[in-house]
């Protein structure tokens, strides 16, 4: 499978793990590392300055998200935020009860501070999903217990693309008197954001700004106690010198992002929704997942039998196209994605396509034009073949 690439362009399918830098983000974060570059903390007149870029990126992240200016706090990643919300919101709460309550499909952050809960001597309880991926409100809610003290409920699943329904278990928690965390990672800047969450986390490069800013909303009167060292910096909130060029470049990035949400939005959802149509026409033995209808507009996931998804990742690589896999299957781990499995689908020859913004129907041509032919050639040499290829 080695040899040059062809002459012909591919295209960037990987905008889930990281959208390229948005040209508003770019412009701003020029323009902020020459003007923001002193410490916000300090009294003279260029920190003055780096204060007021910071507070002024604060104010446009807010404004997207429909939060209060002080309820926003700029972290060094989404993964940071996620921790931070999580162990934040257990620890202000212990008295309370050690009860934690995750969906199944939650990002591998949410996961770990849950296994860390879980070893610190906690309680957690997975609520499990259909075969789109998605919680059911009811035993979500079923789930909640007087010593809970927190639950996480993602805003859209990070492998398939399945809107999860927030709304629904925000009231259950809310009726029981529990925090919800959401992590909007996959869904900040690209689609409206359900409310009546207590905390979010987001992640600056999924909307096309710099890599090493995240977001962490946490709401007024929901109680939250640092698991980290006391630090001045962010409200007491995140500990470590405060990447003001970072924060102004996130915001710019989201502002424009939720701005070309209602034309891009609807354009990237028809590009995806060729691809699941025409994946299982041109392809034999395939199973498309996610939820076709209450979905983001820019993932689709696809698994192929007989294909090992490494392979056909390192076969469309070399024919110009860089997708993904839903999969977290390694040389090391040899595990296949926990969303998969928890879904009940076929968790191998697993392909995330992620649109990202400006990204063309030629583009999407291209791809459903060179894969029947790339996972054509990994079945035979695996010497597989299907009913349709012998005919």
């Amino acid at each position: 499978m080695s040899g040059p690439r062809p002459s012909a362009p591919g295209a960037y399918f990987d905008a889930a793990s990281t959208e390229p830098l948005h040209p508003a983000a770019r412009a701003a974060l020029l323009d902020a590392l020459e003007t923001g570059w002193a410490d916000p903390a300090r009294l003279y007149g260029a920190a003055r300055g780096a204060r007021m870029l910071l507070d002024r990126a604060r104010s446009r992240v807010a404004a997207v998200l429909g939060v209060r200016l002080d309820e926003v706090f700029f972290t060094s990643s989404g993964t940071q935020a996620v921790h931070l919300a999580v162990l934040g919101g257990l620890r202000a709460r212990r008295r309370t009860g050690r009860h934690l309550v995750v969906g199944q499909v939650e990002h591998s952050s949410v996961l770990h501070a849950a296994e860390l809960h879980e070893r610190d001597g906690g309680e957690v309880t997975r609520v499990g999903v259909d075969r789109y991926g998605r919680v059911d409100p009811a035993e979500f809610a079923a789930a909640l217990r007087p010593d809970t003290v927190l639950a996480c409920l993602q805003t859209a699943n990070h492998e398939v693309g399945t809107v999860q329904p927030v709304q629904e278990v925000a009231e259950a928690c809310r009726a029981a008197r529990v925090p919800l965390f959401t992590d909007a990672a996959q869904s900040a800047g690209r689609v409206d954001l359900p409310g009546d969450w207590s905390m979010l986390a987001a992640s600056a490069h999924k909307w096309g700004g710099p890599a090493g800013v995240g977001v962490l909303v946490i709401r007024k009167n929901t109680r939250w106690r640092s698991p980290l060292p006391d630090d001045e910096r962010e409200g007491r909130r995140v500990p470590g010198f405060e990447n003001v060029p970072g924060a102004v470049a996130a915001a710019a990035a989201l502002e424009a992002r939720h701005a070309e949400m209602a034309a891009e939005g609807p354009r990237l959802s028809a590009l995806v929704d060729r691809i699941r149509r025409e994946v299982p026409r041109l392809v034999p033995d395939v199973e498309v997942v996610g939820d076709p209808v209450r979905r983001l507009p820019h993932i689709v996931t696809f698994s192929c039998l007989y294909v090992e998804g490494e392979a056909l990742l390192t076969e469309l690589d070399r024919l110009g196209f860089a997708v993904s896999s839903g999969s977290s299957c390694t040389a090391d781990t040899l595990r296949p994605s926990h969303v998969l499995e928890a879904m009940r689908v076929i968790t191998h020859g697993n392909v995330r396509v992620s649109l990202p913004r400006g990204v063309k129907s030629p583009d999407v041509d291209r791809f459903l034009a060179v894969l029947p032919d790339a996972v054509s050639r990994l079945r035979r040499s695996a010497g597989m073949t299907t009913a349709r290829q012998e005919a």
